[in-house]
């Protein structure tokens, strides 16, 4: 049985995603603030982390950040009210998998939730991923390049685990938008040119020549190993 932990500090809503992950086969554990969430999580991870945006003792923004810095592929879907839309990019940088403004549907909800665990096994790939000089430890979220450290954000090694399950696979910047940022509304697929070009500036050996992301001229991208 698949547990949710869900951060949430109105009893009410808490109550309502409780019966609503529940109804639907999945065990759920309940935080009320960010510092407890946080032991909870290290406690006993879950499946998935259902995140309000605004708690006491610790900002959901803060609270993402530590999340996805310990266990990157955690998925984690915000909950947040309609007033704070503007951090959903800031949000998604973190490494958040979906954002969900309030109120919302529980349908929609549960759904996005089913398709962010879906996602996490669908693109498991081993924990050491190595190309060419370049060594990717997701465990540790450290990436070295002809020995060298390379500092990545959190989404950077998002899309580093994506293409190491989908390599020599071409793929659509829509499709890395929905798979990788999870959230099908980004602004603009320009969003997936700009982190290709910094992580080719970071990783490969003539960026202006790529030898592992490369360019798929009307379509995307594809990852060569």
């Amino acid at each position: 049985m698949d547990k949710i932990l869900v951060i949430e500090d109105d009893r009410a809503v808490q109550r309502a995603l409780k019966r609503l992950f529940e109804s639907e086969g999945y065990s759920v554990e309940s935080s009320f603030d960010g510092p407890t969430a946080l032991e909870a999580f290290r406690t006993s991870p879950p499946a998935v982390v259902v995140l309000d945006l605004r708690l006491p003792g610790m900002a959901g923004k803060d609270l993402c950040r530590e999340i996805k810095q310990s266990s990157p592929d955690m998925p984690v879907v915000v909950l947040s009210a309609a007033a704070d839309v503007a951090d959903k990019v800031l949000l998604l940088e973190l490494g958040a998998d979906d954002y969900v403004t309030k109120p919302f549907s529980p349908r929609e909800l549960l759904a996005r939730v089913n398709v962010a665990i879906r996602h996490n096994r669908r693109t498991s790939v081993p924990e050491m991923f190595c190309f060419d000089d370049v060594v990717v430890d997701f465990t540790r979220m450290e990436v070295t390049a002809a020995g060298r450290s390379v500092a990545c954000t959190p989404q950077e090694f998002k899309i580093l685990r994506f293409f190491a399950a989908n390599a020599e696979r071409v793929v659509s910047r829509e499709e890395l938008l929905n798979e990788v940022w999870g959230y099908q509304a980004y602004p603009t697929t320009r969003t997936v040119d700009n982190h290709i070009m910094r992580l080719r500036q970071k990783v490969e050996k003539n960026p202006a020549s790529p030898v592992h992301f490369r360019t798929v001229h009307g379509v995307g991208y594809r990852f060569v190993k």
